[in-house]
């Protein structure tokens, strides 16, 4: 006689922009090079909330409606493990597999989490998913030393890299955000915020205003990546961090070509190295947090979290579920 699986809870899709919450089965031993951890916090991601709100999701697949899904960037106790350095009891932050978070249970790939003591509350840990990220992409820029640079999207993800540009060294930084974002500006590096849409930005620019390097931070539509190209300089760099919903976008190829521009684009690798780089940046860099993490809600109410975040208004930025 078998006897059944204790229930845990989740919550699941069922349609464009609702959740249902639903008991599930708690996961069985993880397969070897995971583990099982539960839930204590997860943040809600600019690129979770297209899938929230019905559309496809090129990285992960055809997750909708499965229990968990879309929450990616978590916070979580071992509670089985098939992973020799992380033990049952370690916390750890990450992604959880096929973004599967929004779960009581969530199971995570080693490679793709790492270890975190208590020196940060769960809500605020959180935030290393997102910054290492960050942190990843501006390192692939090289030396920004001296540099001007423009943010395109001051949202959580934009004002992390407008933080870390101007802690590498950059000289002037310039956010652009149809939202109002001035109130937050100096406590993430910004020396010019923008209340603009971008496209109008770009084109109010002069030759001797474009920065060198323009940071696409918005994704989801091809928009934004053109008023890049139109914006950087000569010679300059655009980083396309924004993430594609579809496989092929429409590219300003010619001025691209004529002003001898570098793309740099791509995912986070090394996601450990990664993590655990930026779990020890954070623990420098504390006072980002007062401004950055300004919604936490219980996890039990995931469908008006997922709705506030959907809702960009002056003086939210991160949204953040409590387990």
């Amino acid at each position: 006689m078998s006897v059944a699986s204790p229930a845990v809870w989740a919550h699941r899709l069922i349609a464009p922009g609702r959740l249902q919450a639903v008991e599930v089965d708690e996961p069985g031993e993880p397969a070897p090079g995971r583990v099982v951890a539960r839930f204590e916090a997860g943040g809600i991601c600019g690129s979770d909330l297209p899938s929230f709100l019905g559309a496809r999701d090129l990285i992960v697949g055809a997750s909708h409606g499965e229990p968990g899904y879309p929450m990616h960037e978590l916070v979580g106790v071992v509670e089985a493990s098939a992973a020799e350095d992380l033990p049952v009891g370690t916390r750890v932050v990450g992604w959880a597999e096929g973004h599967l978070g929004l779960a009581e249970r969530f199971v995570a790939r080693a490679d793709q989490v790492c270890a975190i003591g208590d020196e940060l509350p769960p809500v605020h840990a959180t935030v290393i998913q997102p910054l290492c990220t960050v942190l990843y992409a501006v390192r692939r820029l090289g030396d920004v030393s001296g540099a001007r640079v423009a943010v395109i999207g001051q949202g959580s993800i934009g004002l992390l890299f407008s933080y870390a540009l101007k802690a590498a060294g950059a000289a002037h930084v310039t956010g652009i955000d149809p939202i109002d974002r001035r109130d937050v500006g100096q406590a993430f590096g910004v020396d010019a915020m923008e209340w603009s849409t971008a496209s109008v930005w770009a084109a109010s620019l002069r030759d001797d205003e474009r920065p060198g390097i323009v940071v696409e931070a918005v994704g989801h539509q091809a928009g934004t990546l053109e008023d890049a190209v139109e914006a950087v300089a000569l010679g300059g760099t655009v980083l396309a961090f924004g993430v594609p919903d579809e496989t092929h976008y429409a590219f300003p190829f010619a001025r691209f070509f004529r002003k001898d521009l570098t793309l740099v684009a791509g995912v986070t690798r090394d996601r450990r190295r990664s993590l655990a780089a930026a779990r020890d940046y954070l623990l420098e860099h504390r006072a980002l947090l007062d401004a950055y993490v300004t919604d936490v809600v219980p996890v039990a109410e995931a469908q008006a979290a997922f709705e506030l975040a959907a809702k960009p208004a002056a003086g939210r930025l991160k949204v953040v579920l409590q387990g």
